[in-house]
């Protein structure tokens, strides 16, 4: 068996997902799995999903950026004005990318750890947690989006350690049993991953911003 390499939020950063491939030396027997957003916001949203569906090494789980495209190759209304060009983006292949997105997990075990989008509700079985937390949880008050409140990863103590996303930090955000791996690449920060039987972060830095967090758009 060979590493398990966990990358934070790659939306459409594909050449700096090759960056960081290289200086990981990823090989023919590791497997990288995504915390989701795979896509929007940055240039290469088709790229980063041709070589997600293309390479079984590679995994991800849904996130809310991802969910909505989904729903936006579906014909749904109601997305962003980034997630509405990410779908034109991607019409050429609506069908192909639409099956893609709608196959990616709520969440992956991998025992130890477990990775998500966004977080977990404390207390609650991973089998019982609600999609809409595992892919918009920040806090633990009445609107989970909201960035005000007690983050959930500040509460949360296992069993298992999260691997997640989502929610933008520079440095990881980190909590008793949880790790924040969004370090704001597509904002012109860094891409990291986290190399799990090495229990180590490696990052790479943007190649340049190509979007500015604006409100609850992280």
């Amino acid at each position: 068996m060979g590493r398990t390499v966990v990358v934070g939020d790659i939306h459409g950063c594909y050449d700096e997902l090759q960056d960081l491939l290289g200086r990981v030396g990823f090989a023919a027997d590791d497997r990288l799995i995504c915390v989701g957003d795979l896509v929007v916001k940055g240039e290469k949203s088709r790229e980063v999903l041709d070589l997600f569906a293309s390479d079984a090494r590679l995994s991800s789980v849904l996130g809310n950026h991802d969910r909505a495209v989904l729903r936006g190759l579906r014909g749904e209304a109601g997305l962003k004005a980034s997630q509405e060009k990410c779908v034109r983006e991607l019409e050429g292949g609506r069908e192909r990318y639409a099956a893609f997105l709608g196959s990616l997990p709520r969440f992956l075990d991998l025992g130890s750890h477990v990775v998500v989008h966004a977080g977990v509700r404390p207390g609650v079985p991973l089998a019982s947690q609600d999609e809409d937390d595992l892919v918009e949880l920040r806090t633990l008050g009445p609107d989970r989006a909201s960035r005000e409140g007690v983050a959930w990863y500040e509460v949360y103590d296992g069993p298992q350690t999260v691997l997640f996303g989502h929610w933008p930090a520079a440095p990881v955000r980190r909590g008793p049993r949880a790790l924040g791996l969004d370090t704001g690449c597509v904002y012109g920060y860094r891409l990291t991953a986290y190399l799990l039987e090495e229990d180590r972060l490696v990052s790479v830095p943007a190649r340049r911003a190509y979007s500015a967090p604006q409100g609850r758009a992280a």
